[in-house]
């Protein structure tokens, strides 16, 4: 589904970022602690600012302190449009609105379940198919 908005978008002449969670924040992080080149910054970003950001397998990264600021950073501010044009997020992930409360601390939690439309996605997995 979320390949599907991507290409109408792309298709619209707008930008999209898909990542998974893991490799999304490790690239945070290295833009912020490690790597401040230019590609990085790109990157950086390219994931605030992009018309459409899709965070796949959220839920699926490993979780630090830093990780979560980082996390609640994007989030927060592509809810507030504090990049100053509007964005759009989508988020998959396996985990259910109470699991993403213990999974993650309160303030990104609220954020998912109040900015965020959920929709459960039922039936077999595409992936065990032949």
């Amino acid at each position: 589904m979320s390949n599907c908005i991507a290409a109408e978008l792309l298709n619209k002449g707008k930008t999209v970022l898909y990542q998974t969670a893991p490799i999304l924040l490790e690239s945070v992080i290295d833009y912020k602690f490690n790597k401040h080149n230019s590609i990085s910054e790109n990157i950086y970003k390219s994931i605030l600012d992009c018309d459409l950001l899709i965070i796949d397998d959220l839920g699926t990264e490993t979780i630090n302190s830093m990780k979560l600021s980082e996390l609640f950073t994007i989030i927060n501010t592509r809810i507030l449009n504090l990049n100053n044009k509007i964005t759009k997020t989508i988020i998959s992930t396996n985990l259910d609105i109470n699991d993403i409360f213990k999974h993650y601390e309160e303030r990104i939690g609220s954020r998912i379940a109040g900015y965020y439309d959920i929709y459960y996605f039922l039936g077999n997995d595409l992936r065990f198919k032949k």
